[in-house]
């Protein structure tokens, strides 16, 4: 069993900067791969960015590589996503998700969901 807790979201004008944060804990926290997806309003859910909780590899949907970051603090257990240069089109609620090691990073290979948090790029 894994919890997900996940935080940062706000609002921010565009080409500003926010921090995700997604803390995890249970067991065999290593046997997964942790990051987020994200919902705007009226479209389906989809995958930003990933990264291994094992050897640290990492994944970006093409809208935002370049611009997010994501990294992990093995100590606190804690995946943190750095959001630069925020575009409109980024809006939507984030959540943060844990999908078990060799799967696909997909809604249906999600094994547990944070509550999300919504990240709103407006001036």
């Amino acid at each position: 069993q894994v919890q997900l807790v996940d935080s940062g979201g706000g609002l921010v004008q565009p080409g500003g900067s926010l921090r995700l944060s997604c803390a995890a804990s249970g067991s065999a926290l290593d046997n997964y791969v942790i990051g987020w997806f994200r919902q705007a309003p009226g479209k389906e859910r989809e995958g930003v960015s990933c990264i291994s909780t094992s050897d640290g590899s990492t994944y970006y949907a093409d809208s935002v590589k370049g611009r997010f970051t994501i990294s992990r603090d093995s100590a606190k257990n804690t995946v943190y996503l750095q959001m630069n240069s925020l575009k409109p089109e980024d809006t939507a609620v984030y959540y943060c998700a844990a999908v078990p090691f060799g799967s696909y990073w997909s809604t249906s290979g999600v094994r547990y969901w944070g509550q999300g948090t919504q990240v709103t790029v407006s001036s």
